[in-house]
């Protein structure tokens, strides 16, 4: 599949992923860019058993967490260079968020090469956007050590869907050219003109009883009260794995 095909697969047909394809797809993924060559990353593949149900709630139960062959779980992981360094008398010192950040970005480099190996496979994916919501109920059905963190959730499997592509913003609104140029409110209006005039776009407005699609954002969807809990929840469960954020002491 070309990439600019690709599109989120919900439905899966009833047909495991063998373990050779996976960790064939790992290896493959871990030519990703990375870190000092450090690797600080791991990924968690779930298929069944009680923590495939504790994973199943700590995603609200979505249907492809439920239904989807595999659950992965990629996770920011500095325990296991850390173990290493003990090994060789050399002191770590990564229990802290600028490390934290650079294993956050190997990590999210890795899953998108393994997610997009897998589907020119012919693998579908759907990434859950629910484990920046429930960090701590996704460590504890892993059991995840000291300063490994979830970052990224992808449910897997063999496509049983074909459903259409959904809408992006076009290239030019993404594409600063030397420095940053900020936006005009007619640049705004011309970015955002498609996406406000889709029909799907239209049936959310108009549901939700707003004025336009950027009131169904900020009103029901992302709003800011949910933003600043995500953002408490982070921020204790990133002091329980052992990451000190700036200014507090773990």
């Amino acid at each position: 599949m070309e990439f600019a095909d690709r599109r989120s697969i919900r439905r899966y047909a009833e047909r495991g992923i063998p373990r050779e394809l996976m960790e064939a797809l790992a290896a493959e993924a871990s030519r990703a860019a990375t870190m000092g060559n450090m690797q600080l990353y791991s990924l968690v593949v779930t298929t069944d058993g009680p923590e495939r149900e504790a994973l199943a709630a700590a995603h609200h139960h979505q249907p492809m967490a439920e239904e989807a062959p595999a659950i992965l779980t990629f996770c920011a992981d500095y325990n296991r260079f850390s173990l290493w360094c003990g090994l060789r008398q050399a002191d770590p010192g990564y229990d802290n968020f600028a490390s934290f950040a650079n294993a956050v970005t190997d990590t999210l480099l890795f899953a998108q090469a393994f997610i997009t190996l897998a589907e020119e496979r012919g693998l579908g994916t759907c990434i859950l956007g629910t484990t920046v919501y429930n960090p701590d109920m996704i460590i504890d059905a892993l059991h995840l050590p000291r300063l490994v963190f979830p970052v990224l959730t992808a449910a897997m499997g063999w496509p049983g869907e074909f459903p259409e592509q959904t809408d992006r913003l076009p290239a030019a609104a993404v594409i600063h050219n030397g420095t940053y140029g900020n936006y005009a409110p007619e640049d705004i209006e011309r970015i955002y003109a498609y996406k406000e005039s889709l029909p799907e776009s239209r049936h959310f407005v108009e549901i939700n009883g707003t004025d336009n699609l950027a009131q169904v954002f900020t009103r029901f969807r992302f709003t800011r009260d949910e933003c600043m809990e995500m953002s408490l929840r982070l921020e204790k469960a990133l002091e329980r794995q052992g990451f000190s954020l700036p200014g507090r002491k773990v």
